[in-house]
């Protein structure tokens, strides 16, 4: 599923598509939260979830308390991401598609950003192969960057072994900070030509590239950009 849009481009986002696409990537990466779309849809779906019974009450109030101490910064970001994803365990994994497609198609949809839709279906016109890394559940990225025309066999999310159909508590990867830039040194064929992140935990995959951009950046990112002459830019406002 591919979104599209009738946007009208302000020249500053032309300008920077234009800047993009003219470098003729092989290889795009681009971060999903805060990058391709306002917000965060992790947080978003582990809340949506909660409050529509999808876990057992049990491991529901363990998960708020625990991710109310993340917040506090007595759990590390690697863990809570981790934990975010194995308390579906039990699940069907189709349920965990279906509730995804429906949490992103009501709440984070709207608030894609125009010209990042616009860059990505413009990327793939000129050949360039475009991956998604992320630390969000696989299951609500899978259903994000659809709109983005990105694979699943191209994305790099917070991943669990499936039986049988059903999630389980067993973790296969949990792409943040270091992590995003080894999981793409692994997976990734040929080098990075272009990448994109918004936060301090996109800093190592961002390094890797040989045209790092910098979307609408945290001020620690921010600061990292502008000391590595990296590109800043910020998308206009959703309305």
């Amino acid at each position: 599923m591919k979104a599209k849009t009738s946007q009208k481009f302000s020249s500053a986002a032309l300008q920077f598509i234009d800047s993009v696409v003219s470098l003729k990537p092989k290889v795009a990466v681009f971060d999903c939260d805060g990058t391709l779309w306002a917000g965060d849809a992790g947080e978003g779906f582990f809340y949506w979830e909660i409050q529509r019974g999808m876990v057992p009450s049990g491991i529901a109030e363990w998960a708020v308390a625990r991710y109310a101490d993340y917040k506090a910064g007595l759990v590390d970001e690697e863990t809570m991401c981790g934990e975010m994803v194995t308390m579906n365990a039990g699940i069907p994994e189709r349920l965990l598609d279906e509730a995804s497609e429906e949490f992103f198609s009501s709440v984070i949809q709207p608030r894609i950003f125009p010209e990042m839709l616009e860059l990505t279906h413009r990327l793939q016109q000129t050949g360039s192969q475009i991956w998604a890394v992320s630390s969000t559940n696989i299951w609500t990225i899978r259903a994000g960057v659809s709109r983005f025309g990105i694979q699943p066999d191209h994305i790099l999310a917070v991943a669990v072994e499936i039986d049988n159909g059903v999630a389980t508590d067993r973790l296969i990867r949990v792409p943040t900070d270091e992590d995003k830039a080894r999981a793409i040194e692994e997976e990734l064929p040929i080098p990075v030509d272009v990448c994109f992140g918004n936060t301090i935990h996109d800093a190592h995959m961002l390094a890797l590239a040989k045209n790092p951009f910098a979307i609408d950046p945290t001020p620690e990112l921010e600061r990292i950009a502008v000391a590595r002459k990296w590109r800043v830019y910020r998308p206009g406002k959703i309305k």
